[in-house]
């Protein structure tokens, strides 16, 4: 048995999983950032409104300072190990349970699916206390609420009570689950296209593609729901106030009413430049980590 067919320990996977992460978010954090201020953005009157990406990069260079694209960048980091860890550590477990369940012995399209979804249900549940709080970093109206990641947290606890560190739990369920399954299923899809790789630059092109695709198709499936997800998790709870933006699929009619369909495609632009390309090189880094670790614990390929 060749060393790529050899399986490894779920610590194995883990730290695959959050190397790929990190190196995914040093990369394309700024992205984020721009897609957040324009997710959250209710009008696109007034001066200090963003027009676009570009318009919104620009915008927060020129009055707040390059350095405000890494605003809240330590939240990210210190989740995104544990959420990419979970991300393909959960896949492969799933994987392992649905084939056992039906009796396959390969994966198909229906099960990468189905077990990406299941992946990103997992995931949801380690990831949002991090999103509510790089989410409430991110806002430009943020800049003088807080001094950093702990004194969120710190304040919302207090005024908000703990529970609501998990506020925008059902959005993120949702936006997890349909990007995981349009992830992973079209990785599936587009390696079956492309033809087989003969040596380990082949091998890196399919998988900056097939990630690359699904990161893209991920991103057009999930982005409505993460436009809600960035209003709930942005809205200070009030006692005896009903939030505006509460629950997922009420919050999602409430913005296509009041502002359209295409307010649900807020942040689309930088998002997809964000996870597809980024979904690239996730696939990419994890497999290649995930490699290194083979010939670490096999030696190399006879």
């Amino acid at each position: 048995m060749s060393n790529e067919n050899k399986p490894l320990p779920f610590v194995y996977q883990f730290g695959a999983g959050a190397i790929a992460g990190v190196s995914e978010i040093l990369v394309m954090y700024p992205l984020d950032v721009v897609k957040t201020r324009v997710q959250l953005q209710t009008s696109a009157a007034g001066a200090d409104a963003y027009t676009g990406m570009l318009d919104c990069f620009k915008k927060i260079i020129k009055t707040e300072g390059a350095s405000r694209l890494y605003r809240g960048i330590a939240a990210p980091i210190l989740m995104e190990a544990p959420k990419r860890a979970t991300k393909f550590a959960a896949n492969d477990e799933w994987g392992k349970i649905y084939r056992n369940l039906f009796a396959m012995d390969k994966m198909t399209q229906p099960l990468s699916i189905l077990t990406g979804a299941s992946a990103g249900a997992t995931e949801s549940f380690v990831v949002v206390p991090f999103e509510l709080v790089k989410i409430r970093l991110q806002d430009k109206a943020s800049a003088g609420k807080y001094n950093g990641m702990m004194d969120v947290v710190r304040k919302t606890i207090q005024n908000e009570g703990l529970l609501a560190m998990y506020n925008g739990l059902e959005s993120t369920l949702w936006r997890h689950i349909t990007w995981n399954a349009g992830y992973f299923g079209c990785i599936f899809q587009v390696r079956q296209l492309l033809p087989k790789a003969s040596d380990k630059s082949g091998q890196l092109t399919n998988d900056l593609i097939s990630g690359t695709v699904g990161g893209t198709v991920g991103t057009i499936l999930n982005t409505p729901m993460d436009v809600v997800k960035s209003r709930i998790q942005n809205t200070i709870k009030v006692p005896g106030q009903i939030p505006k933006y509460n629950w997922a699929w009420p919050a999602l009619f409430t913005v296509a009413r009041e502002e359209g369909f295409g307010a649900l495609y807020k942040g689309f632009i930088p998002k997809v430049l964000r996870l597809g390309p980024g979904g690239g090189i996730l696939l990419v880094v994890f497999t290649g980590v995930m490699d290194f670790f083979r010939t670490m614990k096999y030696g190399p390929d006879a």
